[in-house]
């Protein structure tokens, strides 16, 4: 089934989309940086939520994998 259409799928490919644009900015950030607008600006907005909200952003990702492993 298409992540859109499953709600928990969908959840786990925003969480990873997050996770990943925040690991790629601290690792190189002039490749996430220099697209702060039109379709790669969503990657810069998903790397601010990592940076902003970590603590939350890592409670979801351990709450999904606990669900996931459970179910």
């Amino acid at each position: 089934m298409s992540a859109l259409f499953n709600f928990q799928s969908l959840l786990l490919v925003v969480l990873l989309t997050i996770c990943t644009c925040t690991y790629v900015r601290a690792q190189a950030p002039a490749l996430v940086d220099r697209n702060k607008a039109g379709v790669m600006g969503l990657f810069w907005k998903a790397a601010r939520i990592g940076e902003r909200l970590s603590p939350y952003v890592s409670l979801a990702c351990f709450i999904m994998a606990f669900q996931l492993v459970m179910y």
